[in-house]
């Protein structure tokens, strides 16, 4: 048989599973056993009952004589059966439903948020495992014909077929299906998670020559931008779209020339005392002045700098420029008693950062307990990487304070918190935002309020926005806060005005009454 021709028995069996494959063809079959058994005619209610699995039948016997794959590849697509294929298959596919006139198809790509975190928080072995346990669900969600691929640490590729054209209204019913079947409860150490994922489709890009790498670029270009707006964001494709992954590709490409010109800056966000009013720190944060983009925040182009490899030299920039601004605003007779750095998993698993942290503090001459590094929550709460925990340790030992991030999306156990000395533990701005309208809010944070207080640890609210929300803060009990009810993140040279015009507003602690405690 000549290459790319089918047999007749291979036809056939395409034939009848292409119209088993409609629901408005299975639909008919019920239909109909319950209009013979409504007319009484008990020789059709025999036969409509035995003609679905006739039909199936009939079918397997024509696989068998002609050949599954041949039958499959014939009309350009390539059942699963259940498992994950690869980049080349996905794209062979993707290539072959462009050449067939009559076919239609779409391509989706579907990534795990926060895949880092969750590497951090239970170890390789058990995300890997998580991972391969999205993989069986995605299956299971599709058809024995749409292809599913991993790409990737933890991003999914699936290629759609069908007979009609895919419409976007169906692309996102089908997206949301697959997102909603990742999202179930995940067993995982005795206890039950919920992952979340981004994602980004677009149907078949025929205006192209080259159709599968155009539509496999356009999903990687909507995956991108629902990413920008993740977490649990979707976005399907848009001309528009490529010019800013071209942009994002751009980013990659200068960040090394960036860090050494120096247009990535540390910008800072004060925090204050809630019961005094007075200044009790600053947060340096990224930012990247490009010079044709304007000011860019950490969401924009982290991702850049973590594909370029260069995280720890971003994270020794910031570390840098924070222990320069302590000196400046020393010179300048400010009272800023600590400043804050961000120190990721990954630059936390780099041995030499404990001692290049001792070199900055010994060459700018400031005390390490003026010097907080901040670590996330669920870095803390894994103690699968050795070589984190050790760096933490380390850092303390120094006498560098430490603050959790983010406290309260983790797992944290109160033994993590007094191995590691944390000085401080930061409640996560999805509890502080609204506080003062949700009581269930407020009675969450009044626990973490009252744990800190018997642990002897203080503590931050992150992402303040109203003055109702600092009033409330300051009837339960907080140490610290900061957001934008306080101020933006600012430039160093913006940091001095700034105090002097809190020092001449006179900002006050909120008056707490007697009943508010």
């Amino acid at each position: 048989m000549p290459p790319g021709r089918s047999t007749l028995p291979a036809r056939l069996a395409e034939a009848t599973g292409r119209a088993l494959a409609r629901l408005d063809v299975l639909a008919l079959f019920p239909l109909a056993t319950l209009a013979a058994i409504w007319l009484g005619l008990s020789d059709m209610v025999v036969l409509t009952a035995f003609l679905l699995p006739a039909l199936l039948a009939f079918r397997a016997i024509c696989l068998a004589l002609g050949g599954a794959p041949t039958a499959a590849a014939g009309r350009g697509f390539v059942p699963h059966s259940g498992g994950l294929v690869g980049r080349d298959a996905l794209l062979a596919t993707l290539d072959r439903l462009a050449r067939e006139p009559g076919d239609d198809g779409a391509c989706i790509l579907i990534q795990v948020d926060d895949w880092d975190r969750l590497v951090d928080r239970w170890g390789n072995e058990t995300a890997e495992d998580l991972l391969s346990r999205c993989g069986d669900r995605l299956c299971a969600a599709l058809r024995h014909h749409d292809l599913v691929a991993r790409l990737g640490d933890a991003r999914f590729c699936v290629v759609l077929h069908s007979a009609r054209p895919v419409r976007l209204a169906t692309r996102e019913a089908i997206t949301d299906r697959l997102r909603a079947a990742l999202g179930e409860p995940l067993a995982v150490g005795g206890t039950a998670i919920r992952l979340s994922a981004s994602a980004g489709h677009t149907g078949l890009i025929r205006e192209q020559g080259d159709v599968a790498g155009a539509t496999f670029s356009a999903a990687e270009a909507a995956l991108a931008e629902a990413l920008r707006h993740g977490p649990n964001a979707v976005r399907t494709y848009a001309p528009g779209l490529m010019h800013h992954r071209a942009e994002q590709t751009d980013l990659v490409d200068a960040v090394e020339a960036a860090l050494d010109r120096g247009e990535i800056r540390a910008w800072f966000q004060p925090q204050i005392c809630i019961r005094s009013g007075a200044l009790s720190g600053f947060e340096a944060l990224a930012r990247w002045n490009h010079p044709a983009r304007g000011v860019l925040c950490p969401a924009e182009f982290l991702p850049a700098v973590e594909e370029a490899g260069r995280m720890s030299a971003l994270g020794q920039t910031i570390l840098g420029q924070a222990l320069d601004a302590l000196r400046h605003w020393d010179r300048a007779g400010l009272d800023v008693p600590r400043v804050s750095v961000n120190f990721s998993a990954t630059e936390l698993r780099n041995p030499a950062l404990a001692d290049h942290a001792r070199t900055e503090l010994d060459r700018f001459d400031v005390a390490p307990d003026r010097l907080t590094v901040e670590i996330l929550e669920t870095v803390a709460a894994s103690s699968a990487d050795a070589q984190v925990l050790a760096t933490i340790a380390a850092l303390r030992a120094q006498g560098i304070s430490l603050d959790l991030d983010d406290f309260g999306v983790g797992q944290t156990s109160l033994s993590a918190i007094r191995r590691f000395g944390v000085t401080r533990i930061k409640i996560d701005r999805s509890f502080i935002l609204g506080l003062d309208r949700d009581p269930d809010q407020q009675a969450m944070v009044a626990a973490i309020l009252s744990m800190a207080r018997h642990l002897g640890v203080g503590t931050l609210a992150e992402g303040v926005e109203t003055q109702a929300v600092h009033r409330m803060l300051a009837q339960m009990g907080c140490d610290h806060m900061q957001g934008f009810h306080l101020a933006r993140p600012m430039p160093l040279e913006d940091t001095l005005a700034w105090a002097a015009g809190q020092a001449a507003s006179g900002l006050q602690p909120p008056m707490i009454s007697l009943r508010a405690g």
